[in-house]
């Protein structure tokens, strides 16, 4: 029997029908988040994850707790951006305004980026960084104030009273804020088997996606340890197969060739060029010739598995092979039926998005929701009223903070 599952959804800009695109995408503010995390959490999705955007994502999600009731905020986090001590009394305060719905996506970063930070580690010394600094973290949160002494964060004991240190408000969940992440090379593995207690990777087709998470598992269990799984899809999800498949045609055909090669170059391996690489996939190759030629694949070329896409997205055009940007395209019975077969191969939470958000939000709801067990704590309403929705998707209407042209 298959387990329950997890829905999550996405909460950030941009937005738009196909927001990788300057036309397709929406200026959206405040207002517009706020009407999209009130839309997740009335429709019942378990939560919704905060990435990196033009807005701190702690920010957003600490703005979006009088509008929301149920949903949980995972908001990425990298290490170093504020103290340790600080992040706990953060969460310990986000927790106890919002009754315990924070949870932290562990996000390591790159050499570059950690440095704008003023974090400056090579990449393996970051993995043990970012160790203490969650170790320390867990420690501050649980209420613990004794201090911290190890390679990269030192923290002193701290004693009640005196601002701004005082008195806090204490923990709020019993076993802590849960630490969802990724880490694919060896140190990364070894990383997350210690400190997270959901291994979140970019999905691949059903058998692969379960192998990864085997091996992972494996490490996990040298150290005593058990892990719970998750992936990060997009989804086309209509009525029918021929409707679902219709509307990734339409997105496809607002892309571009030179689109195709940039995403493409960016995957080549070393030393490799677009005119030296040939992939040991068939299709994949037939699709690079198709892109080399000046014209995209069909949408049906690019399924590399039933109902697995790597068409274009916000996260990518995974030509290549699936990464970011792959996406579950097909009638409401096939998703669900691939969705069930990620989960038997492990996967018990899906991070999911569909562009515009709001909408693709909406027929995830009505169409998925009823024909999946959902492991989302409370009872998820039963939402679909009405007759069928229309099989053509025109672009929809920008939401009413857009700003004119």
């Amino acid at each position: 029997m298959t387990r329950p599952v997890k829905l999550l959804w996405y909460l950030t800009a941009p937005d738009g029908p196909y927001p990788w695109a300057e036309e397709g995408r929406w200026q959206t503010g405040f207002d517009h988040l706020e009407q999209l995390a009130v839309t997740i959490d009335k429709l019942g999705f378990y939560g919704a994850l905060l990435g990196s955007s033009t807005f701190e994502s702690l920010a957003v999600a600490a703005a979006m707790i009088p509008a929301t009731e149920r949903m949980k905020f995972l908001v990425a986090q990298h290490p170093g951006e504020l103290s340790p001590a600080v992040l706990a009394k953060y969460a310990q305060t986000f927790d106890h305004f919002s009754n315990g719905r924070l949870l932290f996506n562990v996000v390591n970063g790159n050499d570059a980026g950690l440095a704008a930070l003023g974090v400056h580690y090579p990449h393996d010394e970051r993995y043990d960084f970012s160790f203490e600094y969650w170790d320390a973290f867990r420690k501050v949160y649980a209420g613990d104030r004794s201090g911290y002494e190890g390679q990269f964060v030192k923290l002193s004991p701290r004693g009640e009273g005196g601002a701004p240190m005082g008195v806090w408000a204490g923990p709020y969940q019993p076993h802590g804020v849960p630490l969802w992440g990724a880490g694919t090379s060896a140190p990364g593995v070894a990383h997350s088997v210690r400190l997270l207690d959901v291994y979140l990777s970019f999905a691949n087709t059903p058998p692969l996606l379960g192998d990864k998470f085997r091996r992972v598992g494996a490490e996990a269990a040298k150290i005593g340890r058990t892990l719970e799984y998750g992936t990060r899809l997009q989804v086309i999800v209509r009525e029918t197969e021929e409707e679902a498949w219709a509307h990734a045609e339409w997105l496809l055909q607002r892309s571009s060739v030179e689109h195709a090669l940039r995403s493409i170059r960016m995957r080549l391996p070393p030393g490799e060029t677009l005119e030296t690489f040939r992939s040991p996939d068939p299709q994949v190759q037939r699709n690079i010739e198709t892109v080399k030629s000046g014209r995209l694949p069909s949408a049906r070329d690019l399924e590399v598995y039933p109902n697995v896409w790597v068409g274009p997205a916000w996260f990518g055009f995974d030509i290549m092979g699936p990464a970011a940007g792959t996406t579950l395209v097909g009638s409401a019975e096939n998703v669900a039926a691939r969705i069930r077969e990620y989960v038997e191969q492990g996967t018990g939470a899906f991070i999911l998005s569909g562009f515009p958000l709001i909408s693709e939000a909406h027929r995830v709801a009505e169409l998925l929701f009823p024909l999946l067990d959902l492991d989302h704590g409370f009872d998820v309403p039963a939402l679909r009223v009405g007759p069928p929705r229309a099989s053509a998707d025109p672009v929809p209407a920008p939401p009413p903070e857009k700003v004119p042209a």
